[in-house]
C-alpha cells in the first residue's frame, strides 16, 4: 500500500477537504452565513436572503415559506487562500474544496443535525450576539461532543441592537464549559459594525462602506485606542493555548513570543484535539466578516487525515475494524441520509471513509447482505446537480436508484465486512392518527408514508390494531405538520389529521414473576406452550434487557427465539393505557413443552401472557414526556408568564435576567403546552417567545393517570 493515502486522481488531496456543518439554535443565522459562504467561494453570483425565500439550501416550498431549515442540505464550494498583506496564513495560495451540511435549528428536526454530525469533520457553531447561548445551541452543542466534533464559534448578528461579544463568549464558558477564546473580534458593535479584529496577527479588517455585498475591505493598523484591547485579547490568547499546547507552552516557559504562525499551528492543534475553540464576530447579514470565517475553517479545522480513524465493528465477530482515510484502502462509506428527489428518485448521501467508488462498480450492504450496481453518482451544489465517475476518501457525495438502503447503513466492498457506528436518534414524543381524504388513497398514502419514514428516522407510522387507524408519531407538532404538508405537496394525498397524542410509556416500579401458558387441544394436533419470567425495573434510560436464564432445557433452545420475540410485543402495548413499555429487564426463567403440540407460535403467545400477568404485579406506573422550556420575555410579564407555567404543572427551575429581559427555565409536561403558543402571545401582547425540546420521561400524578385512562376508554366506546 502507497504511504500517500491521496490517489493521483483526485482533484483535492485530502488536506485540502474540509468537510463542515454549520449548526445552531434556529433563527441565529446559519441558512444565511451559509449563503455568504456559497456568495464569496463563487458557487452562487446572488446572495440568497431568507426573508424573500430565495436562499440556496432552503429549497423546499415549506422552508422557503416558513423562513426556517427543515432537512439538512449538502453543498460543496471552493474557497482560495489569499495572501494578505501583513498576515500570516498557514495554507497561503491554496485552494480548497470544501463541504458544508447546513442543519436546521428547530429542536422537531433533531435528527438531522444527529445524522449530519455523525459524518463531519469539523463544525461552525452560529451563536445570536443578542441572544447568546440558547437552549437548542446547548443541544448542538452536547451532539458534537457526542460525536467528537471539533468547532469553531461565530458570534453572528453583531450588526443587532444590544449585540454584546464579551457576553456570548463568557457565556460559551459558563454554559457550555468551553474553552473558548477570541481569534477575530468585531470592529464596533450594533450600527457601528465596521469589521473585524485579526488579534493573532494584530491587524484590522475593515469593509468599504459603500460595497453592499461585502467583497471588498482593507487590511489596517488597529485604532489607537483599540490598541491596548487587541494587544490584551493576544496576550490572553497566547496564554491559553500555552496552557494546552506543549510547543506554546515550552516558548512560553522560556518567555518568547510565539510568532503568528507558531500560535495558529498551536491553535490548530489543539482545536482538532477538542480542547479548544475559537471564536469569531461578524454579521453574515450585513455582510461583514465571513471571508476571515472561511479563513479560520481552513486554519484550525480539521481534513479527514487530521482526525483518528474511523473505527467499525466486523458484524459476525463484534471485533473492531480500523477504516482509516486512504484512498488505497479498501471501499467503505457510511449512508447519513436518504431523499426523495422529484426528478431523478431516491438520493443516499454518503460520507467516503476509505477507498475510492466508481460509477458501475458493486457495493455491498452488510445489513442486508445484499449487493447493489452503482450507476449514478452526484455531487449537491444544494439543489442543483453535477455528475461524478469517482469519489475517493473524504467525500460527501450521492448515489441515485440505490434500493433497500436505511439511514446509518454501512456500504462497502464484500471483501470488507464492516459496520460503521450509525447515528442514534431520539424516540417520538407525538402522534397523530391520519387518513386519506378518499379512499382511493389509501395504497397511495401508505406507500409515500413508506418513503418518508426511509428519509426520516424519527418518523414512526404504525397501525392501530383496534380501530384500524394509521398513526404517525415524531418530534413535535410542527414535524408532523410538515410530514402531512409533504404527503400533499409531494405525493398529492390530501389526509385528515386527527388531535395530536401524547407518546406516553410505561413501566414497572418493583420486580415481579409471571406464567403463561397456552394448552389449546381441538382434535389433531393442539398448541401447548408454558413460560414463566420476571420482569425487573431498570434505570431510567438504559432501556430494555431480554435475557434467556433457562437451565436443564425445559424450553427448547429453537423456542427462546419466539420467547423473547413474544416478550418485545408484549412491551409494545403496557397494562396501564396500553402504552409501549421502557427500561426492564425480563428474564425468561423457566417453562415446560409438549412433544407434539409444543411450536413457536405457542411459546410467543404463552410468553405475551407472561409478560402481561407479571406488569400487573410489578406496580406498573405512566411516563409522560417532559419539555424542557425556555421563554424569553419583557420583565413586566414575567409574573404572568410563572403563573401559567405553574398552572402547567411546570417545575420552574430557574429564572435569569438579561437587558431588560427575563429568560425563564423550566420543565413542563408535553401534554399541557398544546396551543402555548397563543397563550403566550395574548399574555405578552406578542413580544414573549419560547422554545421547548424533549428532555426526559416523568411519571404521571395518579390523578391524572385516571383522566387519560377514562379518555381511553370513551374512545374506545365511540
Amino acid at each position: 500500500m502507497s504511504t500517500n493515502p491521496n490517489n493521483p486522481k483526485r482533484p483535492y488531496p485530502m488536506e485540502r477537504t474540509r468537510n463542515i456543518g454549520i449548526a445552531a439554535h434556529i433563527d441565529a443565522g446559519k441558512t444565511t452565513l451559509t449563503e455568504r459562504v456559497l456568495f464569496y467561494t463563487g458557487a452562487v453570483h446572488k446572495i440568497g436572503e431568507v426573508h424573500e425565500g430565495t436562499t440556496v439550501t432552503d429549497w423546499m416550498e415549506q422552508e422557503r415559506e416558513r423562513g426556517i431549515t427543515i432537512t439538512s442540505a449538502a453543498t460543496t464550494c471552493f474557497w482560495p487562500e489569499r495572501k494578505e498583506e501583513k498576515i500570516v496564513k498557514l495554507y497561503e495560495g491554496q485552494k480548497f474544496r470544501i463541504n458544508i451540511i447546513d442543519t436546521p435549528g428547530h429542536v422537531d428536526f433533531t435528527a438531522e443535525v444527529e445524522r449530519s454530525l455523525r459524518v463531519l469533520d469539523g463544525a461552525i457553531a452560529v451563536f445570536c450576539g443578542v441572544g447568546g447561548v440558547q437552549p437548542q445551541s446547548e443541544t448542538v452543542w452536547r451532539q458534537a461532543n457526542k460525536y467528537g466534533v471539533p468547532r469553531i464559534a461565530f458570534v453572528n448578528k453583531m450588526d443587532r441592537t444590544g449585540a454584546n461579544f464579551n457576553n456570548v463568549v463568557a457565556e460559551m464558558r459558563e454554559k457550555l464549559g468551553a474553552n473558548a477564546w477570541p481569534v477575530l473580534i468585531p470592529l464596533g458593535a450594533e450600527d457601528q459594525l465596521k469589521g473585524q479584529i485579526d488579534v493573532v496577527n494584530q491587524r484590522a479588517v475593515v469593509y468599504s462602506d459603500n460595497d453592499v455585498v461585502g467583497s471588498t475591505y482593507q487590511l489596517v493598523d488597529i485604532p489607537e485606542d483599540l490598541k491596548p484591547m487587541a494587544e490584551q485579547a493576544l496576550k490572553d490568547l497566547i496564554e491559553a493555548v500555552a496552557d494546552k499546547d506543549e510547543e506554546i507552552g515550552m516558548l512560553f516557559l522560556e518567555e518568547k513570543t510565539p510568532t503568528s504562525k507558531q500560535l495558529k499551528e498551536g491553535i490548530r492543534r489543539l482545536t482538532i484535539a477538542n480542547e479548544f475553540i475559537p471564536v469569531v464576530g461578524g454579521s453574515a447579514f450585513k455582510n461583514k466578516g465571513v471571508q476571515f470565517l472561511l479563513d479560520a475553517v481552513i486554519d484550525y479545522l480539521p481534513g479527514p487525515l487530521d482526525i483518528p480513524p474511523a473505527k467499525g465493528m466486523n458484524p459476525d465477530t463484534h471485533e473492531p475494524v480500523p477504516v482509516p482515510a486512504d484512498d488505497n484502502a479498501k471501499f467503505c462509506s457510511l449512508a447519513f441520509k436518504l431523499w426523495s428527489d422529484p426528478f431523478v428518485g431516491k438520493l443516499v448521501f454518503f460520507r467516503v471513509y476509505s477507498g475510492v467508488l466508481n460509477k458501475g462498480t458493486t457495493v455491498y450492504n452488510p445489513r442486508t447482505r445484499k449487493r447493489d450496481r452503482i450507476s449514478r453518482l452526484v455531487q449537491i451544489q444544494a439543489d442543483k446537480r453535477e455528475e461524478l465517475d469517482t469519489v475517493y476518501a473524504g467525500d460527501i457525495a450521492a448515489i441515485v436508484g440505490i434500493k433497500d438502503v436505511k439511514t446509518g447503513d454501512t456500504l462497502c466492498i464484500e471483501d470488507f465486512d464492516v459496520i460503521l457506528e450509525p447515528p442514534s436518534f431520539p424516540e417520538p414524543v407525538i402522534s397523530m392518527a391520519i387518513e386519506p381524504k378518499t379512499k382511493g388513497d389509501r395504497e397511495k398514502m401508505g406507500d409515500s408514508l413508506g418513503r418518508l419514514v426511509e428519509e426520516d428516522p424519527t418518523l414512526v407510522v404504525k397501525s392501530n390494531e383496534e380501530t384500524g387507524q394509521t398513526i404517525i408519531a415524531g418530534m413535535g407538532e410542527l414535524h408532523l405538520d410538515i410530514i402531512c404538508d409533504r404527503l400533499r405537496r409531494e405525493f398529492n394525498v390530501e389526509t385528515n389529521a386527527g388531535a395530536p397524542q401524547i407518546a406516553y410509556r410505561e413501566t414497572v416500579t418493583k420486580s415481579a414473576g409471571g406464567e403463561g401458558k397456552l394448552v389449546k387441544q381441538s382434535g389433531g394436533r393442539g398448541q401447548y406452550g408454558h413460560v414463566i419470567l420476571e420482569i425487573i425495573p431498570n434505570e431510567r434510560g438504559k432501556g430494555i434487557v431480554i435475557e434467556s436464564k433457562v437451565v436443564g432445557g425445559n424450553i427448547p433452545k429453537e423456542y427462546i427465539g419466539p420467547c423473547k420475540k413474544g416478550v418485545e410485543e408484549a412491551l409494545l402495548n403496557g397494562v396501564v393505557n396500553g402504552s409501549q413499555v421502557i427500561d426492564v429487564t425480563v428474564n425468561i426463567l423457566d417453562g415446560s413443552y409438549h412433544e407434539v403440540d409444543s411450536n413457536e407460535l405457542a411459546f410467543k403467545m404463552a410468553a405475551i401472557f407472561a409478560v402481561q400477568d407479571a406488569m400487573k404485579k410489578a406496580s406498573p406506573i405512566l411516563l409522560e414526556p417532559m419539555m424542557k422550556v425556555e421563554v424569553s420575555t419583557p420583565d413586566e410579564y414575567q409574573g404572568d408568564i410563572l403563573g401559567d407555567l405553574n398552572r402547567r404543572r411546570g417545575k420552574i427551575m430557574n429564572v435569569e435576567a438579561k437587558n431588560k429581559t427575563s429568560l425563564v427555565h423550566a420543565e413542563v409536561p408535553l401534554s399541557e403546552m398544546f396551543g402555548y403558543v397563543n397563550t403566550i402571545r395574548s399574555m405578552s401582547k406578542g413580544r414573549a417567545a419560547y422554545t421547548m425540546e424533549p428532555s426526559h420521561f416523568e411519571q404521571v400524578p395518579a390523578q391524572i393517570v385516571a383522566q387519560i385512562v377514562d379518555k381511553k376508554g370513551d374512545k374506545k366506546k365511540a
